[in-house]
């Protein structure tokens, strides 16, 4: 089923809140790009985990489910890290 840049943008918006409300957020962030699977083009902050991004990342998806994410090269620079889709939590 594909989905529109509307329908990624509120996903992204409802992880940033998500990640707010349970206390994350607080510290420095990367912009987390997820390349490829359900969520495909989704971006969204991610605390940074000892100087890194974080090595995966839990993604809640609209239909209730958590996609899980790797990053998708260990060696990443920049302000964002590419993320590719692993499985369904």
């Amino acid at each position: 089923m594909a989905h529109g840049p509307s329908h990624h943008a509120r996903l992204a918006q409802r992880v940033i809140s998500e990640g707010r409300a349970s206390g994350e957020g607080v510290g420095p962030t990367i912009i987390a790009a997820l390349d490829d699977g359900p969520l495909r083009g989704v971006r969204f902050d991610a605390p940074v985990v000892a100087g890194r991004p974080p090595s995966t990342v839990d993604v809640p998806a609209a239909d209730g489910s958590t996609c899980r994410y790797c990053l998708a090269q260990w060696v990443q620079s920049g302000p964002s890290a590419v993320y590719t889709f692993l499985y369904r939590v």
